[in-house]
């Protein structure tokens, strides 16, 4: 998923230096942005108040959204440098087309991961028949600077492994949980979980306490370390900790996001992320004069153009403001 901002701005991303090491409840309520042509979603991560959660350096929540009548998300061809895309749903379907050639209908609970290395492009789109409902989270990882050149692809894991426990049933999205590992690639220590708690559930859920954490409501009532937390907010939870307190009053949808805190700084600008200007410079001429992003088949309409680069330098930021 690509971010349309119109204006986007340059953020520096990663480091240690803001990373608490000791666990906290830091509660991140996010910013509304229109995706597409009639997608609206909250947009947790980059924050005004953290920009990171280990590798994890894009979160956007959207819906539940009713689509019957609508045409659904529709986002154009556009390209990613640097980073892998998680794309993540609860309901409905969204079908992927990259420029590596994949073409993919991805349903809930299936993991669509896509590794844009040194450059890759692609479209987002609800199906023309598609269900009524529209509701899930896409995400971004920082690739390290070893593997940020390295070839695209695209993965799609249909079968992931699950955790259960009395009034927990959690699927592994990246990384390890428990005794369960996800099939995807991951490039940095890291965990990605959705965790379905049902009414009444109180348990403590095992973490690594070198890993620092967040937890995305994506549906329902729950309480996170004792927070209460609303559908489409993030609490962001620092590091130290070996279990994590939850419960629910009712039925609820969290996601558990986690990795050991990435120690380069990366700039992260529109839908790129390098190490200076000059690499953003470059990948936006590239993209703009259609070369080395490749191209997307299958999207009936025109790319989606890059903004303008500020005037000014792009200024670090660091992890948080």
């Amino acid at each position: 998923m690509s971010n349309l901002d119109r204006e986007a701005v340059p953020s520096l991303c990663g480091g240690r230096g803001f990373v608490v090491a000791e666990p906290v409840r830091e509660l991140l309520s996010p910013r509304t942005v229109k995706l597409g042509e009639s997608t609206e979603v909250r947009r947790l991560l980059p924050n005004l108040g953290r920009r990171m959660v280990g590798a994890w350096c894009f979160v956007d929540h959207y819906g539940p959204d009713d689509i019957a009548d609508e045409p659904g998300m529709q986002v154009p061809p556009h390209p990613h440098m640097g980073l892998q895309t998680v794309s993540w749903l609860h309901e409905g379907e969204v079908l992927h087309n990259d420029s590596t050639g994949s073409t993919q209908i991805i349903r809930p609970r299936q993991l669509g991961l896509m590794t844009s290395g040194r450059a890759i492009s692609h479209s987002e789109q609800s199906p023309r028949s598609h269900a009524r409902l529209l509701h899930g989270a896409q995400l971004w990882v920082a690739l390290p600077d070893a593997d940020r050149h390295t070839d695209p692809r695209f993965e799609f894991h249909g079968d992931l492994p699950r955790v259960t426990a009395p009034g927990l049933d959690a699927t592994v999205l990246l990384g390890s949980l428990d005794s369960a590992a996800s099939p995807g690639t991951t490039f940095t220590p890291i965990v990605g979980a959705d965790l379905s708690l049902s009414e009444g559930a109180d348990l403590n859920l095992p973490l690594d306490p070198d890993f620092e954490y967040a937890v995305l409501a994506m549906s329902g009532e729950a309480r996170v370390d004792g927070v209460p937390v609303l559908p489409g907010s993030m609490l962001y939870l620092g590091c130290g900790r070996r279990e994590l307190p939850l419960s629910a009053p009712s039925d609820a949808g969290l996601m558990l996001l986690g990795g050991e805190p990435f120690e380069e700084e990366l700039l992260m600008w529109w839908n790129f992320i390098g190490r200076s200007q000059e690499e953003i410079e470059q990948a936006r001429e590239d993209w703009m004069t259609g070369s080395r992003f490749g191209e997307v088949k299958g999207y009936d309409g025109a790319a989606l153009p890059a903004p303008e680069l500020p005037a000014v330098p792009l200024k670090p930021r660091g992890r948080v403001r």
